[in-house]
């Protein structure tokens, strides 16, 4: 355990879990010593940074930095931790995480026995809030009709992925590959995770390394969220179409169909048949995924939390997406 590892954190008005993730570091099994805690901030307006500075009183052996991310992007905080950190390891983490006490340790014995070029694990996602909508979005955000295949928000196997969440890697990677892109404001993982791969390295998803994820709290976060998320993604595919998954493509395509047959509703009296049917399949699929979790979990409000939070994902990411695609003509000549 010689190896010197930086976390890097980007954050903005993160009072509420900020602290999880702060006591989650200094809990780590890993030498203190051989850590630095590097926050990218961008400008929070909010207790963030008293609530930091407060356990560095409290915590003065661990070294914990702040930074200012003034261009108060995700990428450009990631970037701005790099250049400021000196680890000869960076693990990528974020101020809605909690990672177990081993995980530093996990990630560093991982590289060093050469499983991949960037490392990481699996997420159990817990409720933003005590509340019975935020609850209803955690389990949505572990479900495959929400998340498709994104093993690891699943029950993952250790092996070779697409991407991983947060991830961990060397600082030589950045000087192969380059840092993350600051033109992306989402989707930013993936797109490292893609040259990583193009470079001819390994994305490596280990189970063992794991990390609690406080999922959005009410449904206009989330529904933001996944807006960005399906909007991004679109600048994404135009570099590299190939990675377009099944379960990315379904929201737009379901969305589109939406608007394609209420808008030939207004003229042809088949499409309303269609429509009424298309939402009819879809709402039973919705309400049977809710009331199978209701029962399991002994939580009656999932019959009808579970299937507002996937309607709101899938109808969200969709959106967003077919938004980017209809004004993609105009913004990239503007930045062009």
């Amino acid at each position: 355990m010689n190896t010197f590892v930086s976390i890097i954190v980007p954050c903005y008005n993160e009072e509420t879990t900020i602290r999880h993730l702060l006591d989650s570091i200094l809990a780590q099994t890993y030498p203190r010593g051989k850590m630095e805690l590097i926050v990218s901030d961008g400008m929070s307006a909010d207790r963030t940074r008293a609530v930091i500075a407060e356990f560095q009183v409290e915590h003065a052996d661990m070294a914990v930095r702040v930074v200012q991310n003034s261009v108060r992007t995700i990428p450009s905080g990631l970037n701005q931790a790099i250049r400021e950190s000196r680890g000869e390891i960076i693990i990528r983490l974020d101020a809605h995480s909690m990672p177990i006490p081993e995980y530093v340790e996990r990630c560093v014995a991982a590289h060093e026995s050469g499983k991949g070029d960037n490392v990481g694990g699996v997420w159990e996602i817990r409720p933003g809030a005590e509340t019975w909508i935020a609850e209803s979005i955690s389990y949505a955000a572990a479900h495959p009709l929400g998340v498709g295949d994104a093993m690891y928000r699943l029950n993952a196997k250790a092996g070779a992925v697409d991407t991983v969440p947060f991830g961990s890697f060397r600082r030589t990677l950045i000087d192969r590959i380059g840092a993350f892109d600051e033109t992306l404001l989402a989707n930013e993982d993936y797109e490292f995770n893609t040259r990583v791969r193009e470079s001819g390295g390994t994305v490596w998803l280990d189970p063992a390394i794991r990390s609690v994820y406080f999922s959005r709290s009410t449904l206009k976060k989330l529904a933001s969220q996944y807006w960005r998320y399906g909007f991004w993604k679109l600048k994404m595919l135009k570099r590299y179409p190939y990675t377009l998954r099944w379960r990315q493509g379904l929201p737009p395509l379901f969305v589109s169909s939406l608007i394609f047959f209420l808008v030939l509703s207004l003229f042809v009296g088949i499409a309303r048949v269609l429509l009424a049917a298309q939402l009819l399949i879809y709402f039973f699929a919705l309400g049977l995924v809710g009331l199978k979790m209701a029962i399991e979990k002994r939580k009656g409000f999932l019959f009808i939390g579970l299937p507002l939070a996937i309607l709101t994902m899938h109808i969200s990411w969709g959106a967003g997406f077919l938004w980017s695609f209809i004004t993609s003509p105009f913004t990239d000549r503007k930045h062009g």
